[in-house]
């Protein structure tokens, strides 16, 4: 069903890309089994997700082959002179295994293993999916949305303080070592993700099925029902609202995106040194390029999800799970993609996916309602008060900054609280009180 559903996702993104002229998910995936792919390191992460089902001796024999397909593209491609077009000159290898196994699967498998490496094929043909839905969902999110709601954001933002400006203000300052290493903790976060879970789902070979719940789960729901957000509250960003793009990051960034200059939309360069005044806002028209990715911060609640599920690891991937939020929050607000708001707005959206995603495997049990309808009762609280109530949260912002910041936390108890009592508890075995010897 799961399977069903996401295919049928994917080729109703593919018809909408078509008649805006571009090609869509299922089109761009397909070409990297021949063309440079845009992300080899997700490819390689996606399959290292699909050998949690193989044996030890099955995952170097696929290993090899992948890092052998590889070389076999770069040598050709050497050979006539082919360029890369932008994208990696690895990760062709990784798909091409990844498709062998579900050609395995299907041919030579059957019964239980069969089923569990199919399920493992698609896992990770679900994650390489996952980017190029997220891509068509930004173009689209471009092209059917020529109004955004930044003015609305920007101004109840004032009642945090302006992280934005105060974080990009530092990043700024920090130059190039501080930007990029920031850019490489932003951009890897899907691999980031397949570590926490390689750790999640280390026992199913041996088992022999997955885990009821795991982080792939909620990263997937997560890239699933986030991106609709986007086509409700429009927003592109204090970046390209309120400052001159991706020029402002040119001069130091590594990886520079190639992108038209947006300054020409923008409401006033202001951002990160001057904060907005505290007006009546309005709707603004952007360029047809620029992605309404912000509402709510899809980055923050998948760090989010690698935090929570991180916290059962051993002790260096708990500490490197909270190292990934941490930067991930200071990219966020840093680099200008991001206002305050959507973050707080990304934390209630990732708990809230967690706590119903949980509750469904305990049955829909009291509690497990309970919390996930007080976290979608906050969430849309949030999104309101942004979108109706600006200009008083930032006149009152001694008042609204920190109940805004008191229901984020009160969601982050609720889910603490509850999940805490859903986890089993081991009683400890009672030792024998000694008996005295007879006489």
């Amino acid at each position: 069903m799961a399977g069903a559903v996401a295919l049928g996702f994917m080729i109703a993104l593919e018809v909408a890309a078509r008649r805006h002229g571009l090609p869509g998910p299922i089109t761009n995936q397909a070409r990297e089994v021949v063309f440079a792919p845009k992300s080899g390191g997700l490819l390689y992460a996606s399959m290292a997700l699909m050998m949690v089902v193989l044996t030890w001796r099955q995952r170097l024999v696929a290993l090899g082959a992948a890092i052998g397909v590889d070389l076999v593209f770069l040598v050709v491609r050497w050979a006539f002179d082919i360029g890369t077009n932008g994208g990696h000159p690895f990760g062709n290898g990784a798909l091409w295994v990844t498709l062998g196994c579900a050609v395995v699967a299907v041919t030579r498998r059957t019964g239980r293993e069969r089923v569990l490496l199919l399920k493992g094929v698609g896992l990770a043909l679900l994650l390489m999916a996952g980017r190029k839905t997220g891509d068509t969902w930004l173009f689209i999110t471009s092209q059917t949305r020529p109004q955004v709601l930044d003015p609305y954001v920007a101004i109840a933002d004032q009642a945090l303080g302006n992280p934005s400006w105060v974080v990009g203000r530092i990043v700024t300052a920090s130059g190039p070592l501080g930007f990029n290493l920031l850019d490489f903790v932003y951009g890897q976060l899907a691999v980031a993700a397949v570590v926490v879970a390689l750790y999640q789902l280390r026992g199913v070979a041996t088992e022999g099925r997955f885990p009821a719940h795991h982080l792939v789960r909620t990263f997937l729901v997560i890239g699933l029902l986030g991106p609709a957000f986007y086509m409700i509250y429009p927003v592109v960003g204090p970046l390209f609202a309120y400052g001159t793009g991706t020029e402002h990051w040119a001069a130091v960034s590594l990886w520079a995106e190639d992108m038209p200059p947006s300054v020409q939309w923008a409401v006033a360069d202001l951002w990160p040194h001057t904060p907005p005044p505290i007006t009546a806002p309005h709707s603004i028209p952007f360029d047809g390029i620029t992605p309404r990715n912000c509402m709510p911060s899809l980055h923050t609640a998948w760090a989010t999800a690698i935090f929570i599920h991180s916290r059962k690891g051993p002790r260096v991937l708990r500490y490197a799970g909270t190292f990934w939020l941490i930067a991930t929050l200071a990219a966020t607000l840093g680099f200008g993609y991001h206002y305050g708001a959507d973050l707080l707005a990304g934390v209630v959206f990732t708990l809230t996916i967690e706590a119903a995603l949980r509750a469904y495997d305990r049955g829909w049990d009291r509690s497990g309602v309970r919390l996930t309808a007080y976290g979608t009762t906050v969430f849309v609280a949030l999104l309101l008060s942004y979108r109706f109530l600006p200009v008083e949260l930032a006149r009152h912002a001694w008042i609204s900054g920190p109940l805004l910041l008191l229901v984020t936390a009160s969601v982050v108890y609720g889910y603490v609280r509850t999940t805490a009592l859903w986890e089993p508890r081991l009683t400890p075995a009672r030792t024998p009180e000694p008996q005295p010897e007879p006489i």
